[in-house]
């Protein structure tokens, strides 16, 4: 009987234990990687692809954390200058409160003074609220740009106020908002947008002459002229009962044309009608006892503080109830249309102020959104990265108690 002896080099085995280890710790030390990071792609050596949308979603974030914060500052701008115009409104309808209490038919020439000197208090501080600054020095109410005070007057060459700065207002996108608000617009009448005149009277010494508030029309075809009226004849039909008024008007200084309004009963308001061709473009109505030789100046209004100046100067200077009823009447008709103004602007530094909280709600899902995308792209599934952890850790004692069998084979043990 023959017997054969093999022998197997444990050389071999040996190497290929070792291998295993090492690939079975390096693996191991993988997966303990990702679990303390929480990713799966801890380098984009693991996953390129994958890598690569993660930074995309990062760099994503990022721009809208920076948009974010270039928003909030302009919400607060914008709800500084909403606040601003919500100023002045309150400091308007102040002045308006006095500006009627102050057409009290009873009143004394020194009591109308006193509440001018009140209106003059209230505007002095208007004029400081219009021209406030964001914390940046900013002006809010600078339109498109604007000098660091953006109405400025009055002033000897120019007796109104003017806004030093370029109407208009800065659009918004879907990320941005403006940081000012158009001041112009709040605050400055515009001829052809607006149409606000006022009507000065120069009366004769048997006058009563009061006009109503200015009604224009057709504003393009106005286009901010300027009207002054001579009334030459006062015809009064006491068989009818009726009065009528013949007047030479001049526009912007040029010839004068002979107009007569139409009859009404006498002691009603009689209608002055302008019309350029067949359109007509003002009326109003005249009131009291007209009479021969009193002038109407009727010139478009440029601002709402020069509003509240003439008020002012035609309180301080009434020397009588009629005067005081002129200066107070055209005064409450502009007042009301720069109110209007204010509440327009203000409404749209209100829906500013909206408009930038949906942006930051839009931004707040898409950032949700590229979150997502990030965490698909690299982040580890704990359950699953654990179970592999447990699974290679299991391998890896197999491996190293395997290897420590391996180590202790030997000729001489196999001779044993």
């Amino acid at each position: 009987m023959s017997s054969s002896f093999y022998r197997v080099s444990t050389a071999n085995m040996y190497d290929a234990s070792l291998r295993n280890v090492s690939a079975r710790q390096k693996s191991l030390v993988d997966l303990q990687e990702n679990l303390t990071s929480g990713k799966r792609v801890v380098r984009p050596s693991d996953d390129p692809v994958a890598a690569a949308q993660a930074e995309r979603a990062l760099t994503r974030i990022s721009r809208i954390q920076a948009e974010q914060r270039a928003l909030e500052v302009q919400r607060n701008a914008i709800a500084q200058a909403e606040s601003t115009l919500g100023d002045a409104v309150g400091l308007v309808q102040e002045i308006r409160q006095l500006v009627v209490a102050a057409g009290g038919g009873t009143l004394k020439p020194e009591d109308r003074k006193t509440y001018a000197s009140q209106i003059q208090s209230l505007r002095e501080q208007l004029t400081d609220v219009i021209n406030r600054k964001d914390t940046n020095g900013i002006p809010l109410l600078g339109a498109l740009g604007s000098a660091l005070e953006p109405f400025t007057g009055p002033l000897l060459a120019n007796p109104d106020y003017l806004f030093a700065g370029l109407p208009g207002q800065t659009a918004s996108g879907t990320t941005y908002i403006p940081t000012t608000v158009d001041g112009h617009a709040a605050l400055m009448f515009d001829p052809v947008r607006d149409g606000v005149y006022t009507a000065s009277v120069n009366r004769g010494p048997a006058s009563t002459l009061v006009t109503s508030a200015i009604t224009t029309t057709n504003r393009e075809i106005l286009a901010g002229a300027g009207y002054d009226m001579t009334i030459t004849a006062v015809t009064v039909d006491a068989a009818a009962g009726t009065t009528q008024v013949s007047y030479d008007l001049s526009k912007n200084g040029g010839p004068p044309i002979s107009v007569t309004s139409p009859a009404v009963k006498t002691g009603q308001p009689i209608p002055i009608t302008i019309a350029e061709g067949a359109d007509t473009v003002m009326s109003f109505n005249l009131t009291g006892t007209p009479a021969v030789g009193d002038g109407i100046a009727l010139q478009p209004s440029s601002s709402l503080m020069g509003t509240i100046d003439s008020a002012i100067r035609g309180l301080s200077g009434a020397a009588n109830s009629g005067e005081a009823a002129q200066a107070v009447g055209q005064a409450l008709a502009n007042i009301d249309a720069g109110l209007e103004r204010l509440h327009n602007v203000r409404g749209y530094a209100g829906e500013l102020l909206n408009r930038a909280d949906r942006i930051t709600g839009d931004q707040e899902n898409r950032s949700i959104q590229l979150e997502g995308d990030r965490s698909r792209a690299e982040d580890l599934d704990m359950i699953k990265g654990i179970s592999d952890f447990e699974n290679a850790n299991v391998g890896y004692q197999a491996a190293l108690q395997s290897y420590a069998q391996v180590q202790r084979l030997s000729l001489f043990d196999y001779l044993k």
